[in-house]
């Protein structure tokens, strides 16, 4: 699965995509995964309440079936200006 990071989730964790091999069912079980592999994915997903998740380019939320997907992007919520 394709995993895209943007802002400061990139920045933190020093990449801007990665291929993850995953038994995940949902993003948040995927999140926990992530969490578990370096300090920089820990320090990345510390706080889920700033960030937002999108699966194959559809907004959505942490608790969703990760079934038929094929990319998950993080990025910080969006504002407008």
């Amino acid at each position: 699965m394709k995993v895209v990071y943007f802002a400061w989730v990139r920045e933190r964790i020093g990449l801007p995509k990665e291929e993850v091999e995953t038994s995940a069912a949902t993003v948040a079980d995927l999140v926990a995964e992530l969490r578990t592999k370096e300090e920089r994915y820990e320090v990345a997903f510390s706080d889920l309440s700033a960030l937002r998740v999108a699966l194959d380019q559809e907004l959505s939320d942490f608790e969703a079936s990760l079934e038929g997907v094929k990319e998950v992007a993080f990025f910080p919520p969006m504002t407008g200006g």
